[in-house]
């Protein structure tokens, strides 16, 4: 079920919840099947991986694991902080997003 999300990819979020609360992030990838987001520097869990190409070592890299949307905020490209996202026609008639904490439109 594809659904219109509050985060895309290139957004710049907050995290509300989990071990990285309070961090800020790049959003890099979102699903929408599973309503997660991979978000860069954020979540960062231990892979193990067998000898390949790209890895001829193997061993232990560390990656970004996916959080769900739920737990993140956009960020008020103004004032900063998180904030709510809603939705509104622009003087162009096109619906595009804005940041309710200080009415700019998000890019």
């Amino acid at each position: 079920m594809n659904r219109k999300l509050h985060i895309k990819k290139g957004d710049m979020v907050y995290v509300n919840a989990g071990n990285d609360r309070g961090k800020t992030g790049k959003v890099l990838e979102v699903d929408t099947e599973s309503n997660r987001a991979i978000v860069e520097r954020i979540n960062m869990v231990s892979k193990h991986t067998k000898p390949n190409a790209k890895q001829p070592q193997g061993g232990i890299i560390k990656q970004e694991a996916g959080v769900h949307i739920s737990n993140l905020q956009v960020v008020d490209p103004v004032k900063g902080g998180p904030t709510r996202i809603g939705r509104r026609l622009n003087d162009k008639e096109k619906l595009v997003r804005y940041a309710k904490k200080s009415g700019e439109e998000i890019k």
